[in-house]
């Protein structure tokens, strides 16, 4: 009997918790006390941190390890291709609903002296940054630097150069006594995650409450309503048709797959950051959709960096509205070249809180777009950050199920 209830997969007794969490900590939030919402606020910075304390090195393990266990296995180019083929499928396809509902909802242009109010608020400085300098970025020149600052995609490079590296050298007592050193960090890093997952009800009460706070706190520009309703009504198809007709496709359940990984999709939506949410991620994979380990641990890593499909569609929207507000014509080519740019800069993002907010920022400055605008958006941005998000795990959990049924079948 035991064994029946593992293979169920799903925990309903912690989805009871957590949804009781997650409205415990909306009635609390909503009651706008000041000192008790600096406390969650505080609650919350905690676990934030503890996660992408934990995701760091999970990342750096994971994929050392997967490469160095794997590498010279044929299997592993065929993991890697195929996770490249659906995430840039499921990017592209976001970015894609983007236009089609932008060009249906058609949102107008903003006021001169409303974007002339929004420019204040914009975070300076961030349209200097040349996209060699964002490329040089990635190559780190020590060892400490993309741990320290968090830099995901330097921290793939560095993990899976050594991954390779120890998959090709010749097999000595040495290496094997480093890949056992590996591993053993890993599995207490897993151990460490069960632990805070445990206590995971007391930061999702702290989460929601944060977040009711700042949705009640804030104020959406009525201007901004139809651009608002293209960026989450893109993400909404994204997440609930798009992402489930890819699964369908390779035929797999989609109802199986969400409810399986399910924890990491909430765990997404409250932290605002794929990367912090990336233990749960893998632990949900492994536990409750029965991915095969190497898979989880190889692919969820890299699609936690790559696979940023509410990042493209935000892009890709945003891109549009401020290009149009800034009087250029939406021509098909300019369409086809922020697709293609969306989709490319996606990929580089950086999975933590507001990433894709100064990736887009950043762009758009030097594409001498009225950036005034990103001002008035940041108020509503912190909803769109948390669906954006949810729906890039949700994006990485359906590329995981179809990259592991693929290496189940040819194997």
């Amino acid at each position: 009997m035991a064994d029946s209830k593992v293979n169920k997969g799903f925990d309903w007794k912690q989805f009871c918790v957590w949804m009781s969490a997650l409205i415990a900590g909306a009635l609390l939030g909503a009651l706008n006390i000041t000192q008790l919402n600096d406390f969650f606020n505080f609650i919350a910075g905690i676990y934030t941190r503890l996660f992408k304390f934990l995701a760091v090195p999970t990342i750096a393990l994971a994929i050392a390890s997967t490469l160095a266990l794997l590498g010279a296995k044929k299997n592993t180019g065929r993991i890697f291709i195929h996770t490249l083929q659906w995430t840039v499928l499921t990017t592209l396809a976001a970015s894609l609903v983007g236009i089609f509902l932008y060009k249906l909802i058609a949102p107008g242009n903003l006021p001169a002296e409303l974007i002339a109010r929004g420019q204040g608020e914009v975070p300076k400085n961030l349209g200097s940054i040349s996209v060699y300098n964002h490329i040089l970025s990635v190559f780190p020149d020590n060892i400490i630097t993309p741990l320290s600052s968090g830099n995901v995609l330097s921290i793939l490079l560095v993990a899976a150069a050594s991954g390779l590296a120890l998959a090709l050298m010749k097999e000595s007592e040495n290496t094997k006594a480093l890949l056992k050193v590996i591993l053993g960090a890993q599995e207490l890093l897993f151990a460490l995650i069960k632990a805070l997952v445990w206590t995971l009800p007391l930061g999702i009460v702290a989460f929601s409450a944060q977040l009711t706070a700042q949705l009640s706190a804030g104020a959406a520009v009525d201007s901004l309503g139809k651009y608002v309703a293209v960026v989450l009504g893109g993400n909404f198809l994204q997440f609930f048709v798009v992402l489930p007709l890819f699964l369908l496709i390779r035929k797999i359940n989609p109802f199986k797959v969400f409810k399986s990984m399910l924890p990491a999709v909430l765990m997404a939506f409250f932290t605002k950051s794929s990367m912090a949410t990336l233990p749960v991620t893998v632990a949900s994979a492994e536990n409750n959709l029965k991915a095969k380990p190497e898979v989880a641990r190889f692919v969820l890593p890299i699609c936690c960096t790559i696979n940023m499909n509410g990042c493209a569609a935000f892009i890709m929207v945003t891109s549009l509205f401020l290009l149009q507000n800034g009087g250029v014509e939406l021509t098909l080519t300019t369409i086809l070249l922020w697709l293609v740019i969306s989709v490319v800069a996606a990929v580089g993002n950086a999975g933590v809180p507001m990433g894709c907010y100064f990736l887009a920022l950043s762009l758009l400055s030097g594409a001498g777009a009225p950036v005034g605008i990103m001002g008035i958006i940041l108020p509503v941005y912190a909803l769109i950050d948390m669906v954006e998000t949810g729906v890039n795990v949700w994006s990485d959990s359906c590329v995981c199920a179809m990259v592991d049924k693929s290496t189940k079948q040819s194997n």
